[in-house]
């Protein structure tokens, strides 16, 4: 039988295996979660809540440490932004779309390598500037940016998936729908080995206008339009959110009219098709955080209103979030990434 992984030469034979420039990191990444083979969170962007400023910093902490605050290793991306759609290569962080400090959209797709604390460089554009919500496919050399708002003018909702690759630097192009229009999702969303999922979300064009509890997924290899697959234990928007092996999680973010921040952290298999379980809390009730995954656990990072609290809890065991660190500053909306 042979196997073909695209990016990378072969891999043949059930018994004998012949591998061709990959190396250990690069393997562990292709076979397993999204946070695997790497050592820093990167929360990238966002803005200041108060004054709405919009930043184009990036900052980082290890993994490693129990708790660490983040450090501010630059104004690296090529313009201010909030609520870019995250998604990583096994190489590059990439921020693609959101919105400048103006409130105007952006399409432009930035990646930043996370070997060094280097510039990001324009690698190419969305097909309509928005914020939106990522995902990466890690087999196949992928990344994706999912529904959204785009402003100004009246604010408009998007159900539109976006894919771009990872193997040279191009435009994205639309592959397919959300099941339903939906925005404020911006910056990491979740990524099983085979599909990428968007949950949550809100519809300000909608009558009523309410927020979603719908969890959509979409395959990494066709192109197509997202399946709803599961339901939150609550409709809200802007949401953390994170990926392990075996599941996705969504934590925190905002009930609209409601006008409340829950610290819900709900969590739904990859395996099957299923409904979220509320499986613990956040340490803060906070919306528009940044979602990071590690190998082993969750983190969200800043919020609105603004905080620059980092918050931690295990993919091995059902439990709260604890506070492992801060932001240099409070920062709403900063795109997750690690690498």
């Amino acid at each position: 039988m042979a196997y073909k992984i695209s990016g990378f030469e072969r891999i043949e034979d059930d018994r004998d295996v012949v591998v061709k420039n990959l190396n250990a990191t690069t393997i562990r990444r292709l076979y397993s979660g999204l946070g695997s083979g790497t050592s820093n969170g990167y929360a990238s962007g966002g803005y200041a809540h108060p004054p709405y400023v919009g930043y184009s910093k990036v900052e980082k902490f290890p993994f490693a440490s129990a708790t660490t605050n983040a450090s501010n290793v630059g104004n690296l991306l090529t313009q201010h932004r909030y609520s870019a759609a995250g998604s990583i290569s096994p190489t590059h962080c990439y921020n693609a779309g959101g919105s400048d400090g103006l409130s105007n959209s952006v399409a432009t797709i930035d990646k930043f390598p996370s070997s060094a604390d280097a510039n990001a460089t324009d690698v190419g554009d969305l097909t309509q500037g928005r914020t939106s919500i990522g995902s990466t496919d890690r087999n196949g050399g992928k990344g994706y940016a999912a529904g959204g708002i785009h402003v100004p003018g009246p604010v408009l909702a998007s159900n539109v998936i976006d894919k771009f690759p990872f193997s040279a630097d191009n435009d994205a192009t639309d592959v397919g729908d959300l099941t339903v229009i939906r925005g404020y999702l911006g910056g990491a969303g979740i990524s099983s080995q085979t599909h990428g999922y968007v949950s949550g979300g809100y519809n300000p064009q909608a009558s009523p206008s309410v927020p979603s509890n719908v969890i959509d997924k979409f395959s990494f290899t066709t192109d197509g339009n997202a399946t709803d697959v599961g339901d939150l234990t609550q409709a809200r928007y802007s949401m953390d959110r994170t990926s392990s092996t075996t599941h996705g999680y969504s934590g925190g973010g905002y009930i609209y009219p409601a006008g409340t921040y829950p610290n819900i952290l709900d969590k739904f298999p990859f395996a099957s098709d299923a409904n979220a379980t509320d499986v613990g809390d956040m340490t803060v009730y906070k919306s528009a955080r940044a979602g990071i995954s590690s190998e082993t656990h969750g983190y969200a990072a800043g919020g609105s209103p603004g905080v620059n609290t980092i918050d931690r809890y295990p993919f091995s065991v059902d439990a709260n979030a604890v506070d492992v660190g801060d932001l240099s500053t409070p920062t709403v909306n900063a795109t997750g990434n690690q690498g």
